[in-house]
């Protein structure tokens, strides 16, 4: 299915924009938990309890994905679009209490890593270059924006801390006029168009489509991503940890933030080009060590050390994504793809309770974060193992249609 190189080269950068609002999103709160903490008056590992309470909610985010299959996936992008710039603004114009702001926050997080923006890349895509241009998205994505605007907002304009969420909804308006060219991708109208004539019935969220193989990698894929996702909530707290326990002004935590988001770009790069050289499954097992070994190290190496190894998890913690956000996708048959990653999603979202409740044990048992690291790194050798255990099917330059029949 051949598509214009012109109009894949749009869909890249618009769904790498709502990328870009998906992990700004996802991410900030490293740099906004030092101001919710003083905001509101709790403790880290206070607000680390009450967050995995408000996560509940947000295993309904198959709803979410779902929408693809139901009402294609144009219309899909653009509720969620609507929903990532709204919810912001919530945060900036009404979270006046703490369960105020932690009720807009989890619409916020609802509304995030669900990687519905993933969907037409991976669907228009040649075969050969669908990793990589789908790991280019993730790329636009990773801008740093989160270490660039919040002492831009705060220090420079004199805005309130809020408006590191708010400001997603000024981003939202230019997203919008851009969507407006987005055309239904080749293959969902073909879906569509094999159900009006019977060939291909219809489903809601994938209930009564869903086979035992959807079953199988839905469940290795949720389990890879809960552990990223886990080790993801943990690595948040970087921001607690440089500048609370290691006393990082706000511009120097600023720029160990920058330095690593660079090298996440730079990760999710490499890690897209060494699922399309040496495969899927061996390239999350190296990223997985990578990220193991970097974060372990983050607890006890010495206080100059601190800001260069940062990055380097960064760049792990990115190569390993990038696995995520290019398998499970194509794993996946079209006409149900979208309600299948949404129940990945809903099972991986477990980690939204095990990781706030992870990240409160361990910052209760070790309140200098020297071993809250090392388990950080632990919880990474988890997908590993799950990959000796289920051999999952090698995708690499092989088409949608051909990894359907032969998973």
């Amino acid at each position: 299915m051949t598509v214009n190189r012109g109009y894949l080269i749009y869909l890249v950068v618009l769904m790498g924009l709502i990328a870009l609002m998906d992990q700004y999103l996802s991410s900030v709160k490293t740099t906004a938990v030092p101001y919710i903490l003083n905001e509101y008056g709790v403790t880290a590992s206070q607000f680390s309890w009450w967050e995995a309470l408000y996560m509940i909610p947000t295993f309904f985010i198959f709803l979410l994905n779902g929408l693809n299959d139901v009402i294609g996936r144009k219309l899909a992008i653009l509720v969620l679009i609507l929903m990532m710039g709204f919810s912001s603004l919530g945060i900036t114009l009404f979270a006046s209490t703490f369960h105020l702001f932690m009720l807009f926050y989890a619409v916020v997080v609802f509304t995030t890593v669900s990687n519905m923006w993933s969907i037409p890349v991976t669907e228009e895509s040649p075969s050969e270059k669908r990793a990589r241009l789908v790991t280019i998205t993730y790329i636009i994505g990773l801008i740093p924006l989160q270490a660039i605007l919040p002492p831009v907002l705060i220090n420079t304009l004199g805005l309130d801390w809020k408006w590191m969420y708010g400001v997603m909804f000024v981003f939202m308006l230019p997203v919008l006029i851009l969507w407006f060219f987005m055309r239904e991708t080749k293959r969902y109208e073909i879906i569509k168009e094999e159900r009006e004539k019977g060939v291909k019935k219809h489903h809601v969220f994938g209930l009564g489509a869903i086979d035992k193989r959807d079953v199988k990698y839905i469940t290795m894929a949720a389990t890879i991503w809960a552990s990223w996702l886990v080790t993801g909530f943990l690595f948040m707290m970087a921001g607690h940890y440089f500048m609370d326990l290691h006393h990082y002004s706000l511009n120097e935590w600023s720029i160990v933030l920058l330095a690593t988001l660079i090298a996440t770009m730079i990760g999710g790069f490499v890690g897209g080009w060494f699922m399309d050289k040496i495969g899927r499954g061996k390239a999350l097992s190296l990223g997985c060590v990578g990220l193991a070994v970097s974060l372990s190290l983050l607890g006890f190496l010495p206080e100059d050390v601190l800001p260069f190894d940062a990055p380097v998890a960064g760049f792990f913690i990115s190569f390993v994504y990038s696995w995520v956000i290019v398998y499970v996708p194509e794993i996946f048959p079209t006409e149900r793809r979208g309600s299948c990653m949404g129940w990945t999603t809903t099972t991986a979202r477990v980690s939204y309770i095990v990781g706030p409740v992870t990240a409160a044990v361990l910052l209760q048992s070790f309140p200098k974060m020297d071993w809250f690291w090392v388990a950080a790194g632990l919880i990474m050798l988890i997908p590993i193992a799950v990959v000796a255990l289920f051999k999952p099917y090698e995708t690499k330059i092989k088409e949608l249609e051909e990894i359907e029949e032969k998973r």
